[in-house]
């Protein structure tokens, strides 16, 4: 190995986050170091987010397709996968080349290193090359931290020997299945287990917790089972994998009283971070670590950053690129913003949508906040939404101000950002609800709840 190539910033881990970090700092003078084993851009661009959005978009334009009758006129509908499949390989993907990507980073004036990036001392990062080529750098400045977060799979008996898929693996489809059974029901499993039903194939999805969607409000998972059945989707709740087989044709899902057999198998039970053999203990980590605990400046030890899922902060692009933004400032001498989480916004895009921000009922509570709730439904509006839900709003009583929201819709995610800022800014729900809310919109349904926190 030759001596150590001197630079200021290494980055591990470009995903969006990590990719913003290095040609922002690139772009500012340094001199930035951008390593990756993997696709440069992570898992959005290339297995999640933007492939899957164009399943979803997909998958609403055969719904609407199908209001048609009844309501304005007649259509026949046939499902074809070929031209999903082809945007998302041409469109979306590249077919899953980063050229361009690289070629962004470079020209932003930084340099790109393929291969596995190791902590292998204080300020310094050692990469490995696919041919066993090894390279070291020593960062001036620090090393900056994005190796995101991996398919996770349960230790259910004869999982691991079986021939499943992950996200990774359906967004590659050119065929479908006829059937398929999907383990987990939270965001993933939910938009998947939607989208490849409204192409016709027979769905199950088993979900260990009681209700589908966990994190979210009750409300919330209510509605979505409510939309799975209307659709031909079988949900289990309360169902444990005990054994998973497979002979060759079909899988079998041995749930102790019941089974489940499809033609595929789709995980989507969490997912873990990217931690491992990472050399953390170089800098003082635990190499052990679930996740990385960043202060306000995102700051994991000395001369570390990290962003992104590794942060436990919420595994959404939009939270990588905000913390991006806040290593940006720190390396380049802003004095702040820093990070504050107390508005994080999320969407599962199900139809209805789902869209949240900040706290649920229940995690106020355990806060020991003096908690008010009023609910409404948006579907009120029938004869302009298709997809009726709840809202849900989550109130710190004693200061009059939103601590969380849920809103269930057509355009739950869009009808969020309303709260979102109400929540960020710790806006008075007495202001909230005295402002003009245009008739008919979906986000004046916001406004019989927020009075209603009132009374």
């Amino acid at each position: 190995m030759s001596e150590a190539i001197e630079c200021d910033v290494v980055v591990i881990g470009l995903g969006p986050g990590g990719e913003h970090v290095a040609g922002s700092l690139a772009r500012a003078g340094l001199r930035v170091v951008g390593v990756d084993e993997r696709l440069v851009g992570g898992e959005c661009p290339y297995f999640g987010c933007i492939p899957t959005k164009m399943m979803v978009h997909a998958a609403q334009k055969l719904r609407d397709a199908r209001l048609v009758e009844g309501r304005a006129g007649s259509a026949i509908v046939t499902a074809d996968w070929k031209p999903v499949a082809d945007r998302i390989r041409d469109e979306a993907t590249d077919d899953w080349d980063d050229q361009v990507a690289v070629d962004r980073l470079v020209a932003a004036g930084g340099t790109f290193a393929r291969g596995r990036g190791r902590i292998t001392g204080p300020r310094t990062v050692t990469v490995t090359a696919k041919d066993g080529t090894e390279t070291s750098y020593v960062a001036a400045r620090g090393i900056v931290l994005n190796t995101g977060t991996a398919p996770a799979a349960p230790p259910v008996p004869g999982l691991a020997d079986a021939p499943y898929w992950t996200n990774r693996d359906a967004v590659r489809l050119t065929e479908l299945p006829a059937s398929l059974a999907i383990l987990g029901g939270g965001a993933i499993g939910c938009e998947l287990a939607q989208v490849f039903a409204t192409f016709g194939v027979r769905v199950t999805v088993v979900e260990a917790s009681d209700r589908l969607l966990p994190p979210e409000e009750p409300e919330a998972s209510a509605a979505i089972k409510q939309a799975f059945e209307d659709a031909g989707i079988t949900v289990l709740t309360g169902a444990r994998a005990q054994q998973v087989s497979h002979d060759g044709s079909e899988f079998t899902l041995d749930l102790g009283e019941s089974a489940v057999t499809a033609e595929r198998l789709l995980v989507a039970a969490g997912r873990r971070a990217n931690l491992g053999d990472l050399g953390l203990e170089h800098v003082g980590l635990d190499p052990q670590a679930r996740v990385l605990d960043p202060d306000e400046r995102m700051r994991v030890a000395d001369g570390v950053w990290a962003v992104g899922d590794i942060t436990g902060k919420g595994a959404f692009t939009h939270v990588s690129m905000y913390q991006a933004d806040v290593v940006i400032r720190d390396l380049t001498g802003i004095d702040g913003p820093w990070a504050d989480y107390r508005a994080v916004g999320r969407v599962t895009f199900t139809a209805p949508e789902v869209g949240s921000v900040g706290l649920s009922e229940a995690d106020a509570r355990e806060r020991g906040i003096t908690v008010r709730t009023a609910t409404g439904d948006l579907g009120t509006r029938g004869w302009i939404a298709e997809d009726p839900g709840p809202i849900k709003l989550v109130a710190d009583a004693d200061r009059g101000v939103l601590v969380g929201g849920t809103v269930v819709g057509a355009a739950g995610g869009e009808i969020l950002g309303m709260v979102a800022t109400a929540v960020h800014a710790e806006i008075p729900i007495a202001t909230l609800a005295d402002m003009h809310f245009a008739y008919p919109t979906a986000h004046r349904g916001l406004q019989t709840v927020l009075r209603a926190l009132l009374d």
